[in-house]
């Protein structure tokens, strides 16, 4: 780990070095490059000098109990014992900041919530957790967009697709892929009884035009006329459109924008995402049939959370963790829940190594 740190060290200050370099200075493309790099490796060069620290004032200790008077060796010793203390948190936070991070940790997501089973209720639900991200994409100042959706009478979303831009969005957002569960008493409910019904969440990292080619010839475009809130163009121009990519038989559509043209990137954007996602799932089961290192599947037939109206209650099943608060859940305060699966996860993948 030594022989690793000097060297995440050593070009942590090459890299600052270049920067001061006048001709590094003068062209602003290279100078955005590497100062992305530096600002990549400051927290743990920062972490490996708090580390240094800590080693150096170990040995200074040790030393001082060598040769010092009895009141100099009594403070050595505290301090001994203070810095034996720090010294393995210190390790284990270098541990996790030298694990590989995941290349698609910086992408925009395309968010994908749909309605499963429950019927309005589930509808309703799906509105819910539409409502819990986009306040979290507030708290992050996340932008978010929606790209296509489709509402019910009584203000649920059987289905809705957005992207969300900005900083670390797939690396917070990466864990909530699954099938979300809640447990109510729906208000046409008379008896009191509590209903279950499930949305089902996919997060995918927004895919750029050199992570896979799409051949136009591939794709099958029709457009058709909007339908829902929107305005005076709705019903009257051909602005919404369908995309099919006919060797896989993926559809995506947006109708969300005036633009026929706005619209068509929107979609590709999807289509993109979606394809990206399916090449990536096939080239892990490819790897790893039985991958021990995940938090959960990432299944979308997966049950991964439970938000329980009555007993105030949302349980994370694959960490076990329980939260009394659904209220607060609810208006986007998912950081909790969120730092506990990637702590999870970080945990799983030290043991592997």
């Amino acid at each position: 780990m030594l022989e690793k740190l000097a060297s995440l060290e050593a070009k942590y200050i090459e890299i600052t070095a270049t920067l001061a370099q006048p001709e590094v200075l003068g062209n602003a493309q290279e100078y955005q490059k590497f100062s992305k790099e530096r600002s990549d490796l400051q927290p743990i060069y920062e972490k490996i000098q708090e580390y240094r620290k800590i080693l150096d004032d170990t040995d200074a200790a040790e030393a001082l109990l060598k040769g010092a008077d009895a009141d100099l060796k009594e403070l050595a010793l505290e301090e001994l014992e203070e810095l034996r203390k720090q010294r393995p948190a210190a390790e284990d936070e270098l541990k996790l900041m030298l694990l590989p991070r995941d290349p698609r940790d910086d992408r925009n997501v395309i968010l994908e919530i749909r309605a499963g089973t429950g019927g309005d209720e589930a509808a309703l639900f799906g509105a819910a957790l539409f409502r819990m991200y986009t306040k979290y994409a507030e708290v992050r100042r996340w932008k978010i967009e929606i790209i296509d959706s489709s509402q019910t009478g009584i203000g649920g979303l059987k289905e809705v697709v957005a992207n969300i831009t900005g900083r670390g969005a797939y690396s917070r957002l990466k864990y909530e892929s699954g099938v979300h569960r809640v447990q109510r008493v729906p208000a046409t409910e008379a008896s009191g009884r509590i209903h279950t019904s499930a949305a089902t969440v996919a997060v995918l990292p927004e895919a750029e035009e050199v992570d896979l080619k799409i051949e136009e010839k591939d794709l099958r475009i029709d457009t058709f006329c909007s339908s829902g809130a929107g305005g005076q163009s709705v019903n009257t121009t051909y602005s919404a459109v369908r995309i099919t990519h006919v060797p896989t038989n993926t559809v995506v559509q947006c109708q969300d924008e005036r633009s026929q043209l706005k619209n068509r990137d929107k979609a590709m954007k999807v289509l993109r995402a979606r394809l990206y996602e399916s090449e990536l799932q096939r080239k892990e089961k490819e790897r790893a049939a039985d991958r021990k290192t995940q938090v959960g599947s990432g299944d979308r037939s997966e049950r991964i959370r439970t938000y329980n109206y009555p007993q105030n209650r949302v349980t994370d099943h694959r960490v076990g963790l329980t939260l009394h608060k659904l209220e607060q859940v609810l208006e986007g305060s998912l950081d909790e829940l969120i730092d506990a699966l990637i702590t999870h996860y970080q945990t799983e993948r030290l043991k592997e190594l």
